[in-house]
């Protein structure tokens, strides 16, 4: 079992949810990615996911992308992505990288695995990768330990999910609306739907992402859902400080509030 599977193991035992907290790395620069990935384990992430910047980031909506433009111009290259999770994994949290695929088919899919392990790394989330393509990075992913989290769609068939469920290992990531990445006033009414239907195929736990902004949805997700992922909210923080330390300051702040809403006690029962 990986960190990001000891770190859903142990959240259950609790009675609560996982936080799994996104930032791209090299944003707002290299170095303040992982302090604001180190504020958010400190205060309450299980889980963090560095994104690794890319110049066509198809999922991602304009906050995501505005960050990612800015980590790029920076010239923010995977070595800088690499160097993040080890900062951030020194902390004992699970880090996962986000990441569309041509950049790890461009670096060497087995290289790039080799390198995220031994930066303690524990997997990939790969929004634009699809099971049927996946062999190679199955193959490396299983060599060096690694989590494989693919995204299951509203739209998904029951056959599509079971498909996509097999091949994941850590959790499933449940897209909770059509469309990109953003902060939303309200969780989409698919969400607890496509939960249900991953936990009918597989006994992998699930986690919601795409929309959540704050505590109270974070709890209202915790309800029905074994993780939650918040992202493009993160992201905002940052780009609206009018200061490195107001930046870090405001991840802290809506990491706690975030925390406190995946372990408030109203859950309901989880379809198996």
């Amino acid at each position: 079992m990986t960190a990001v599977g000891a770190a859903f193991t142990r959240a259950a035992g609790e009675g609560r949810a996982v936080l799994v907290g996104y930032l791209p790395a090299g944003f707002p620069t290299v170095d303040g990615a992982i302090e604001a990935g180190r504020a958010m384990a400190e205060t309450g992430a299980d889980v963090i996911e560095i994104g690794l910047p890319y110049t066509d980031p198809l999922l991602d909506g304009p906050v995501v992308q505005q960050a990612m433009d800015r980590a790029l111009a920076g010239g923010t290259r995977p070595a800088d992505v690499l160097r993040t999770v080890e900062a951030v994994a020194a902390t004992g949290v699970a880090v996962l990288v986000m990441t569309y695929w041509n950049p790890v088919d461009h670096y060497g899919v087995d290289a790039f695995a080799r390198d995220l392990a031994a930066a303690g790394g524990c997997g990939l989330i790969t929004p634009d990768l699809t099971p049927e393509e996946a062999g190679p990075w199955l193959d490396a992913a299983a060599a060096h330990d690694l989590d494989r989290v693919f995204l299951v769609a509203p739209s998904s068939t029951p056959e599509r999910i079971e498909l996509i469920t097999k091949v994941c290992t850590g959790f499933v990531y449940a897209v909770s609306v059509m469309g990109i990445t953003g902060a939303r006033d309200r969780v989409g009414d698919a969400a607890a739907g496509v939960v249900s239907r991953i936990h009918a195929c597989t006994d992998l736990p699930a986690a919601v992402g795409l929309g959540v902004r704050d505590g109270a949805q974070a709890a209202e997700i915790a309800g029905f859902a074994d993780g939650v992922i918040v992202g493009s909210a993160f992201v905002q923080r940052l780009l609206d400080a009018p200061d490195p330390a107001s930046g870090i300051q405001g991840v802290r702040e809506l990491a706690e509030d975030l925390a406190a809403g995946v372990r408030r006690p109203a859950r309901t029962a989880k379809a198996k």
